[in-house]
């Protein structure tokens, strides 16, 4: 049975939840990950909206990306993503606002499985501490961008 990996971390930003937003989605995405240059099929203008498909290429494989839900007003995204050869799921962000507004936390969630036995090396990569100082460095990358 192929290996299937699920987890979430929570991390929190400096900023309001509708400031924090923004940046999970893949334009803005651009301005905080390096190398993270999406190709944008359709809309070609990369427009954040449900059903969105783009691809992006790092380490030798090219992953297919749609957004399978996106919701603005409640700052929720889920994406449905594939690397051929690899492994397949979603990515999910919900950012939601702190008691008095100024700052946000921002729940995110892997959902993978592997499709081949180089696929379920690569998840190890979203497992344990691995993932949580994956999605830690999120927080840093994205608190660099509010300052």
């Amino acid at each position: 049975m192929p290996l299937h990996v699920r987890n979430q971390h929570r991390i929190s930003l400096p900023a309001p939840a509708d400031v924090a937003f923004p940046f999970f989605t893949p334009k803005g995405e651009e301005r905080w990950v390096p190398g993270w240059e999406p190709h944008y099929i359709h809309p070609a203008s990369g427009e954040t909206v449900r059903g969105l498909v783009f691809t992006t290429t790092g380490g030798g494989h090219t992953t297919l990306w749609q957004v399978a839900d996106f919701d603005a007003a409640s700052r929720t995204a889920r994406y449905a993503r594939v690397t051929p050869a690899l492994h397949a799921g979603f990515v999910e962000i919900n950012c939601q606002p702190q008691p008095g507004g100024q700052a946000c936390d921002v729940t995110v969630t892997y959902d993978m499985t592997a499709l081949t036995p180089e696929g379920e090396q690569a998840l190890q990569g979203y497992e344990g501490e691995t993932f949580t100082r994956m999605i830690d460095g999120w927080a840093e990358a994205v608190a660099g961008c509010l300052l």
